[in-house]
This record gives C-alpha cells, structure tokens and sequence, in this order.
C-alpha cells in the first residue's frame, strides 16, 4: 500500500503503475473537503516516489466521481468574497498537483463522471471510459460553474465551442459523444475497461504516446485567433443570453471566463476562475438554484421513506382512459419497465395511445438513443383492451377518465366492485376533491388522487392527494408506483385544486383582473416571461392549459373557496370559453396558432381576442413592470401561504419543488417560499396591503401578518 485514506487507496496494480482507486464509505464517491485534503498530501508524497511510471484513478463503486459534495461545500459559499477566492485556489492547486505529476497518468471511468468527478478526469492526461459512461459538467444547474479547472481543460482538450456548449447547457455526455470531441481517449466494453487502461498507459510509459505533448496543450492558451476567439465567443453569449434571457448569470459568467483567459497560461486562467466562481458562489440565484436542489433531495428523500413502507408489490399497472393523459401514463409505465394495461370503450381511443407512445419510442430510436428491438420490447408492455376483464390482474389501477365528477364516481365505483381485493385505486383529477369522489367507494383507505401533469412523459411532479380516509397503505404503494415511473412524487391533503392548481388560479385571476383594467395581455406575459422569469406568460399559459380547461377548472374552485375564488362578472377566460376559443388545442385563444416546419405551433396575435375582449375590458391603460409582477404574483404566493398553514402541502421545499416542477416557477427564484425569504415576508405584506382593496385574493392572513412580525424566514441560512 502506497497511500491510504478514509475516501481512497493507492497500490501498484502492475509493475511501476500505481492505481489510486476512490472508495470512499457510501454508495457513491464525492469529492469532499478532507478527500481534497487528503488529496492533496498522497499527491506530493506520490510525485516522490521514483518508483512509480504512471499511474491510474479508479473508483470502486459503479460511477467514478459524481461531483463535489454539495451539502458540505455549501456553507463555505456564504463567506466573504476574497476568504472564497483563497478556498477555490486551494482546491483547483489538488488538481493542478494531478497535472503536474512527474509520470503518465490516465483517469478509468465507469459509469458518471460529473462536476468535479469530470474535472479531475480532465486533469489527468488520458480518459478510457466503458460505453456506458457519461461526462458532464452541470454546476450552471446550481447556479454556479465549473471550479475545479473545468473552465480552463475543458475548452484546450475539446476545443472552446463544444466546451461552452457542455458548460452552459450542464448536459450530461454519452461516451460515443464525448469520444468524437475527444474528451475520452477511448470508449471499450466495461469488462475490458482495466486492460485497456492499463495498455494504454504501458504504451506512455514506454513512450510510443506523446503524454507530455497532451499535458502541454492544457497549459498553453487557447489555439485560437482573434477573429475566431471574438466570432465563437460573440455566438456562444448570444446565444445564451437568448435561452436564459439574462435571468441565470453562471452560463454567462463562464462564457465570459473562458474568453477572458483564452491568451493565458494555466496559472493565469485559474486565477481568473477562481475569481469568478467565487463572485457567481455568492449571488441570489445560485442560492435559490442550490436551494432547489436541496429540496429536490428533501422530497426524494421523503418519497423514498414513503416506498420503503410499501407491502404492495406492483407488478401490473393498468390506466382507464386512453386519451392524452391515459396513453401518456400508459408510455411513461412502460417505459420504465412496468407492464400496463390501458383500457378504454373506444377503439379509436386506444389506437390513438399506441400511436402517441409508438411516436414517442421512435422519436428515441431515430435519435439514436434506443435500439429498435427495445422499442418493441417496450411497447409489448402496453396491453391496449375494450374488456374490463383485463383489468384483473392490475396491481395499480389509475382512472383517467372525463374531468366530472359524477362519471369519475360512477367508474371508480364500478372499478371498485370488479377489482381484486388488495387493488389500489387512484384517480388522475386535476381539482375535483378525493373526498367527494370517495363517497361513491365502499373501501375508500384503498383510494387516493393522483394528478399528472401534461406532457406526462417531460413534467417530472405527480401530486399525490390523501383523502380524509385515505390509508398509509395506499399513499406508500403510490408513491412506490410514482418513483416507478421516473417522477418527483408530493404528497398533498386534499381540497379543491389540491396544492398546484389551488395556488395556480388565483394567479390567473390577478391576471384577468389586469386585463379587465385595461392591460394589455401580450404585454403582460413579456413582463412574466422575460423580468419575472416564467416560461410562460399567463395568457400563454391558459391557452397552452386550455381555455375550456380552465373554465372547468375555475368553477371548481369557485365552489370550493367562493369568497376569494368566486367566478369574476368579467372575466376574459368565460368570454373566450362561450366563443370556443380553446387555446392550443383549436388554434384561437388569447393568440392564434400555426403549425410550423417542425410541426410545432406557434402563437401569434390575434386582432380577434382583442375585440371579443373590448366589452369586458377599460380602455387601454399602460401598467409599471413591477405592479404587473405583484398584482400577478400576490394572489399566488398568498394562496402558497395558506396551503402551508392549513396543512394541504408540508414543508417550504415541497411546495416550491411542486411549483418548479408542477408550473414552471422560475428556478432563479427558487420557488415561492425562497423567493419570500430573498424579499422578504415583511416586504410582501406591506405590498400586498397596497392592494388589499382589490380583493380576498390580496388580503393576507393573520397568520402570515404575524410570521412577517416575528421575522419569520422558511429556509435557515446554510451555514
């Protein structure tokens, strides 16, 4: 034994070739504080060591390094800017140490490769990788970047464009992707991994590869020209000013770090990263984009704890309905390896599920990312059928049938007395009460709700609605099937609109009380989009929900909470609805809608709605950026509030991933309780009293007004 700490081991493997394997406690490896400083001690004791030739990193668990240890390594990003400068510069100097070492060195990698597991990868001088690696680098998901020398190998081994493009974009690589730019050297089966590793290492050692050659390239400027160096630059800002709208600076600030050290030796570039990522460490959005991870631990964690419990062992799912939701859950089971039966009355129906989820595998298969025998494999897990006998052997039914209460009660009653003892029941509503549906069932602790959201195959959030009777049975097998199926699952208490659309349509009505007062409402969702940081404008959003959807839906909410949610007298969604204006689905709402080359619609304006508009509507009246953005938001966050108080949804970090995840909040903002806490529960009391006059929707609650007195904050400070 070479070396030996509580986080990794090095030996000789072979004759003058060391291995330095990572095996830290746990089932993954990180790079923690004391890895890196014991890191940093085995590599100056290992540059002595005349014996060793080169030298190998292994990991001894299925991927190699899966980044830094972000729970850990948080609290440090709260000190001052120049105490973060000195910390980041003694971390980069442990892989500049890799770099420098006196011999060959060559990183094996297995499976994921990310955040700092890539970049000390990049530091050593060859990468061989099994063919189901993956290579990324996605801090510019937590709102920071790359740390560790990313910024500086990255773009000297693949070139600038491509590594800007990983960088920004946080993607994780295919091996046969990262082979063609060349951030692995080789890609080999992984029972040939270790040997070809080793063989490649022999061969630099006995110098027929140019190791040191390779080493060079990374300490050396970019080989790139001024034209070019401004051309690729100028492209790769642009662009990502154009996807985040100005609203995420660490893909920015990397861009900018990249050319700013694209003339600068290794020492000179590092220094420049170092004090970038130290300044992007400390900003807003990097706490918010943080938090958000954080919390998306928190509600795994919690759905895990939730599944563990579970005695239900599905083996057979089965939806009933085929429409868009029914064939889209049907796709998604199937697809995640759960056998499902999709049962509807219409053949036509059940035609058009297969159709949805054979376009959906093909789009993988021409993309390369599934080979076509999987695909069929895949499909053969969906058995489409008209005959309820099918339903038998389902372990997990989910009904998914017409938004109506009474029909829902009618099926699920008719399920219920049909299904084989032990069955789980759910329902896919949207709003209707789990309450109400559960009258119609004689064993209601067997039945839950549980609300997908469209496009199930891409929307990650599956509320999970416990019923006054509801069974902790029910809820773990649920959540079990929920995990299944690859989603992010909440578990809420029931009520009109449950936690998402509870919070979602008083938005709305914020909305259509502006437009009612004469705001224009394209330029309202300009506001929403680009200052406030929704993808979708409110008016966008209704048409992409559906304007009868929404109709529908804020009846329900009506009834459920008439005194703040009653149905307006003027009120641009019932206009709309009356004049069959549905949104996307029939290309006329508040746009109008074209099918473009790629078959996707794209909305336009629509002097038409504004007409239908006119009678219900003041005359044209221009509203502040900021009162547009409070008037929308107030209701909202408002409804967020009273949904922790009165128990519908648990925790800050529930209700903000369900928000992330469920609506698309913006992630900068991480979601509406950090957002609170960023402005300030005392603030928005004092604006939402400005606009109390407006409505119930606007007026806080007591319990909030007294949290803003106690100066309450819903998510401790790290650190």
């Amino acid at each position: 034994m070479l070396y030996k700490s509580d986080s990794f081991e090095v030996s000789f493997v072979k004759e003058n070739i060391a291995e330095f394997k990572f095996c830290a406690t746990g089932s993954v490896n990180t790079l923690s504080q004391q890895t890196l400083s014991d890191c940093a001690a085995a590599l100056k004791e290992l540059a002595a060591n005349t014996d060793i030739k080169g030298m190998i990193f292994t990991s001894d668990k299925d991927h190699f390094i899966i980044g830094a240890d972000i729970f850990e390594f948080l609290p440090t990003f709260t000190k001052p800017e120049a105490e973060l400068v000195t910390w980041i510069k003694d971390a980069t100097d442990v892989f500049d140490a890799i770099e420098d070492l006196p011999f060959p060195t060559l990183s094996v990698i297995n499976g994921l490769a990310l955040g700092g597991g890539c970049e000390w990868a990049l530091a050593t001088d060859y990468r061989v990788a099994s063919d189901s690696a993956k290579m990324g680098l996605p801090e510019v998901k937590l709102g920071i970047m790359p740390g560790f020398g990313g910024t500086v190998r990255l773009p000297r081994i693949i070139g600038a464009d491509n590594a800007m493009m990983w960088i920004t974009t946080g993607n994780e690589n295919r091996a046969a992707d990262a082979l063609k730019v060349g951030a692995f050297d080789a890609v080999v089966s992984a029972n040939k991994l270790q040997e070809s590793s080793l063989a490649t290492l022999e061969l630099a050692i006995a110098g027929k590869l140019d190791w040191q050659a390779k080493r060079a390239v990374k300490l050396q400027p970019l080989k790139l020209n001024r034209v070019e160096q401004g051309m690729s630059f100028a492209m790769a800002e642009g662009m990502v000013m154009g996807k985040t709208k100005g609203h995420y600076p660490a893909p920015v600030m990397a861009v900018r770090t990249i050319k700013a050290a694209a003339n600068s030796s290794r020492a000179e570039a590092m220094a420049i990263e170092n004090a970038n990522f130290a300044k992007l460490a400390r900003t807003s959005e990097a706490a918010a984009q943080t938090g958000i991870f954080l919390a998306d631990q928190y509600i795994k964690g919690k759905a895990r704890k939730f599944a563990k419990h579970s005695d239900v062992e599905i083996k057979q799912a089965a939806v009933l309905g085929a429409g868009i939701m029914g064939g889209g859950i049907a796709y998604q089971s199937a697809y995640k390896g759960t056998p499902i039966i999709m049962k509807d009355i219409q053949q036509d129906a059940l035609d058009l599920g297969m159709g949805e989820a054979s376009k959906l595998l093909g789009a993988k298969v021409k993309r390369g990312h599934m080979p076509m025998e999987k695909m069929l494999a895949t499909l053969s897990k969906i058995k489409p059928t008209l005959n309820d006998a099918d339903l038998q052997n389902a372990n997990i039914i989910v009904e998914a049938v017409v938004e109506n209460p009474k029909v829902k009660q009618a099926v699920l009653a008719d399920l219920e007395k049909n299904m084989p003892e032990g069955t789980v029941l759910t329902s896919n509503t949207s709003t209707i009460c789990i309450d109400l549906l559960a009258e119609a069932l004689d064993k209601p602790e067997n039945f839950c709700g549980m609300h997908f959201f469209n496009p199930v195959p891409k929307m990650p959030l599956v509320e999970i609605i416990r019923g006054a009777k509801t069974s902790d049975k029910t809820i773990n097998a649920v959540v079990d099937y929920a995990l299944k199926l690859g989603k992010s699952p909440i578990v809420v208490n029931d009520c009109p609109g449950f936690f998402v659309n509870r919070v979602l349509f008083p938005y709305f009505a914020g909305f259509s009380k502006l437009v009612v007062e004469g705001a224009n409402f394209a330029k309202v969702d300009k506001v929403m989009e680009n200052v406030f940081g929704w993808p979708m404008g409110p008016a966008y959003l209704l048409d992409v929900v559906g304007i009868d959807t929404a109709y529908h839906c804020t009846g329900v909410m009506a009834d459920g909470f008439p005194e703040r949610m009653a149905r307006a007298d003027k009120d641009p969604v019932t206009v709309f609805a009356n004049e069959k204006r549905f949104g996307q689905k029939n290309k006329a709402g508040f746009y109008k809608y074209e099918t473009d080359r790629r078959g996707r619609l794209k909305k336009s304006h629509d002097q038409t709605a504004i007409e239908l508009l006119a009678p219900i509507t003041d005359a044209p009246k221009e509203f502040d950026k900021q009162e547009i953005i409070d008037r929308c938001m107030i209701p909202m966050i408002n409804e967020v509030l009273l949904c922790l108080q009165e128990g519908i949804v648990a925790s800050p970090q529930e209700a903000d991933m369900a928000l992330v995840y469920g609506v698309g909040f913006p992630p900068f903002r991480g979601g509406a309780f950090r957002y609170l806490d960023q402005t300030g529960l005392a603030n928005f009391v004092a604006t939402a009293d400005k606009y109390a006059h407006l409505g119930a929707i606007y007026q806080v609650s007591e319990q909030t007004r007294k949290w803003a007195e106690e100066g309450r904050v819903f998510y401790k400070v790290e650190g």
